[in-house]
C-alpha cells in the first residue's frame, strides 16, 4: 500500500504597520476643485497561505477621529454627527469577503466596509508593490488599492445647494490606501 503525503498549506499573519502606511481619500469640492484628507489611525492584520496575500483573509479598522484635511474647522465638521458621527461611530472597518480577478501582481480584494454604522460590499484594485528584509531582519511587503464608493451609500448625506447651483461636496469619494505590512 503507498500513500501520498498532502501539504497543508501554512498561514501566516501580516500585521499593518501604521507609520508605513496611508489611508487617503478626495472628494469634490465646490464643483471646481479636490480636497485631499486621510485617516491617520489604521490598524489590521491580513492572513494567508503560504505567504500569498493574494489568498489573504484582511481585516482593516480605521480611527475615524483621526480624519486630517489640514483645515482644523473642516476636520471638526468632518467629526460631528453631519458626517462620520465620531462618538457614536469610532471606527471603520473593512472585512474581506474573496479575491478575484489575480493577475500577476494585481487582484480585486472585495470585502464589506463598515461606515457610520452601515456595511457595504467594496472592492479594492489592489497591486503588490514589492517585498523585502527591514534591517532588523524582519519580513516587509507593500500594497497599493483604490476605490470609489458613494458616501450616501454610508448613510453621509450632508450637503449644501450652491447659490450658483450644484452642491458643496461630491458624493463620490475616491479611496487610496499604501499599506507596509510586517510578518509575523
Amino acid at each position: 500500500m503507498t500513500s501520498t503525503a498532502t501539504a497543508t498549506p501554512t498561514r501566516t499573519t501580516w500585521k499593518i504597520d501604521p507609520a508605513h502606511s496611508q489611508v487617503e481619500f478626495a472628494v469634490r469640492h465646490l464643483m471646481i476643485s479636490t480636497v485631499r484628507g486621510r485617516f491617520a489611525g489604521v490598524a489590521g492584520t491580513a492572513v494567508a497561505e503560504d505567504g500569498n496575500l493574494a489568498t489573504a483573509q484582511v481585516d482593516v479598522e480605521i480611527d475615524a477621529a483621526t480624519i486630517d484635511t489640514r483645515e482644523a474647522q473642516r476636520d471638526a465638521h468632518l467629526k460631528s454627527a453631519d458626517f462620520f458621527d465620531v462618538e457614536k461611530y469610532p471606527v471603520l472597518t473593512f472585512k474581506s469577503t474573496r479575491v478575484t480577478d489575480a493577475k500577476g501582481e494585481s487582484f480585486k480584494l472585495a470585502g464589506q466596509l463598515t461606515m457610520h454604522g452601515i456595511s457595504r460590499e467594496v472592492v479594492l484594485d489592489v497591486t503588490a508593490e514589492g517585498r523585502g528584509k527591514d534591517p532588523w531582519g524582519g519580513d516587509r511587503a507593500g500594497y497599493s488599492a483604490v476605490a470609489k464608493i458613494k458616501r450616501s451609500d454610508f448613510g453621509l448625506t450632508w450637503n449644501q445647494v450652491l447659490e450658483a447651483g450644484g452642491i458643496a461636496v461630491g458624493d463620490e469619494i475616491k479611496i487610496s490606501l499604501d499599506l507596509e505590512l510586517v510578518k509575523q
